[in-house]
């Protein structure tokens, strides 16, 4: 059985990952009366959820239908099995493929009537969509392997299916979208028959179906092949995300199946795409995955690929809750309040129905009080903290949050490490400028799925040369014969010096003074200066250190009294 993260959430079985955005959500779990799955609808008008099996027998099939609390409310029974379903754009109908029929069932009323005989008989299941007003579906005509035979595009008219004469190896998968009302999107899944799947999509919109773009993405040496799973068309009908088990989320412009401007981050290590869709007001992105253990299977995010907000994550383990994401086994009420996730085990032999609720509500963040600096003299190559305080509105994460920050000086723009807030909100981002001048120090929270971003916060610092110091030993007398041996070392703050540091000599004495040769300092910053000294009496050397582009300069300088012999 999985453990439950203290966020304050109502049912069991489910963990929330720790890269996790800790915020408030639901999950309900219902057990499936079923051994294998098919499809999963969900009417947001009459507040019901439809799942098929994926059943092979001709005897008997079923649709069961819950609730959106996940309560079960009805068992739709069919005179064989029941594959693939649609709903109408009205939400009046569902259509059900069953052994040799598109059933019609009034959704208001759960009766069924026949929307059309089929002309083959439903040996390896259909996939039936709904779009331009009239419902499509595939067919395959064999009884033996049903992922590599050829499937065939089938429509419905009058009353009556007909061939549309699109046809394709494998499984062929459909998918529609309110944004995107007369646009029938197919997705091939790999099989042995075709070694570069596509992605295509029809107009619906006439009489004659009319295929738009299409795109396979094998290169030139047949790797990057799509391994289709799933799809989902965004609110607005301009994106489609695609699950592909070898890739990950693709995300497509739906106009011509280019990339997308932007991209999601990648799924955890480990996790192998299963399931994608976008939520129906357009808030949400959910992806199903496949993994063990406690890597995330879900992940809910916001739908906005820009957005760095992080996701809620959710790692399905145990036999309360299932192992996985099953595949195309994600699906959104239309105002964005509940996600609906078909789980299994690792055999595929169970399944199970979770209800999620991510917070409905977002709230304001702030930073309060701007931000300080310590020490109050930064000096290149030093520590330097950056403090401040963030604050938020409505429900407070249980866990803390993370802010990041960058440093913009005259060498570039440095991203820092991010930090986590502590319980009040305050907290210290640390680094050592590596270069003299100005640095600002922008702070960025970029929210999550219960608060916005904060507006950022910026601070600038002056930065100054880091100090150095010559510390000398010399002899307190020296004779003029003998000469005179000085030994230093220059210490530093920050960053190492430059190669080939020289330490400038100038001796003065009662004949004048003038300057002697530099001195090279070695690694450790040690030197040693020689001179026969020219006169007797008192003689100083002055050493210095012109400084460089990081460090200031320094003097220092040294007596001795000088004796014939």
């Amino acid at each position: 059985m999985a453990t439950l993260a203290a966020l304050g959430m109502a049912g069991a079985g489910l963990t929330v990952g720790a890269a996790a955005a800790a915020v408030a959500a639901t999950d309900s779990v219902a057990k499936l009366p079923i051994s294998s799955y098919a499809a999963m609808v969900i009417d947001s008008a009459h507040e019901r959820v439809y799942v098929t099996e994926d059943s092979r027998s001709s005897t008997d099939g079923a649709i069961q239908v819950y609730d959106f609390d996940g309560r079960k409310v009805a068992t739709l029974t069919s005179s064989g099995p029941v594959s693939g379903m649609a709903l109408s754009e009205d939400s009046g109908t569902l259509y059900a493929s069953n052994y040799e029929m598109i059933a019609a069932y009034d959704t208001q009323t759960l009766t069924r009537s026949v929307h059309a005989y089929t002309p083959w008989y439903a040996y390896c299941g259909r996939q039936v969509a709904h779009s331009g007003g009239k419902v499509w579906y595939t067919q395959n005509f064999n009884t033996g392997d049903c992922y590599s035979y050829t499937n065939t595009l089938y429509g419905v008219a009058g009353g009556s299916a007909y061939d549309t004469k699109w046809s394709a190896a494998g499984r062929l998968q459909l998918a529609t979208g309110d944004g995107a009302p007369n646009r029938l999107f197919m997705g091939q899944p790999p099989s042995g028959a075709e070694k570069d799947p596509f992605l295509t999509s029809f107009d619906t919109g006439g009489d004659t179906l009319v295929r738009g773009a299409a795109r396979r993405f094998a290169d030139a040496d047949g790797k990057g092949a799509l391994d289709f799973k799933d799809m989902s068309v965004s609110a607005d009908g301009k994106l489609l995300a695609v699950a592909d088990a070898g890739y990950g989320t693709r995300l497509l412009n739906t106009a011509d199946l280019s990339d997308a401007d932007g991209s999601y981050a990648p799924l955890p290590s480990g996790a192998t795409a299963s399931a994608v869709a976008f939520s129906g007001d357009g808030t949400y992105l959910a992806r199903g995955a496949s993994a063990s253990g406690s890597t995330a299977d879900l992940l809910v995010q916001k739908a906005d690929p820009g957005s760095a907000a992080a996701p809620l994550e959710f790692a399905f383990e145990g036999s309360l809750d299932g192992d996985r994401v099953a595949p195309r086994g994600l699906g959104w009420s239309k105002d964005g309040t509940r996600l609906f996730a078909v789980t299994t085990n690792a055999s595929g032999s169970e399944y199970w129905l979770h209800v999620i609720q991510p917070p409905a509500a977002q709230y304001d963040s702030r930073f309060t009080g701007g931000l300080s600096h310590s020490p109050s003299r930064a000096v290149v190559g030093e520590a330097l903290a950056v403090r401040g305080r963030l604050t938020l509105d409505g429900t407070a994460p249980v866990d803390p949050v993370k802010v990041s920050a960058v440093r913009t000086d005259a060498s570039g723009t440095h991203r820092l490490a991010s930090v986590e807030a502590r319980a009040d909100g305050t907290f210290t981002v640390l680094d050592e400028p590596d270069a003299v001048g100005e640095a600002t120090y922008t702070v960025s929270y970029l929210g999550d799925l219960t608060h916005r971003p904060a507006e950022d916060v910026s601070l600038t610092v002056p930065v100054a040369k880091a100090s150095t110091t010559l510390t000398l030993t010399a002899p307190d007398e020296a004779t003029l014969g003998g000469g005179v041996e000085i030994t230093g070392t220059l210490g530093r703050q920050g960053p190492a010096l430059e190669p080939g540091a020289t330490v400038r000599v100038e001796r003065t004495d009662r004949l004048g003074s003038g300057a002697l040769s530099s001195v090279a300092v070695g690694a450790d910053g040690t030197f040693t200066v020689k001179d026969l000294p020219r006169t007797t009496r008192t003689v100083t050397y002055t050493l210095s250190y012109a400084g460089d582009a990081l460090h200031e300069g320094a003097t220092a300088s040294a007596r001795v009294e000088v004796r014939r012999r």
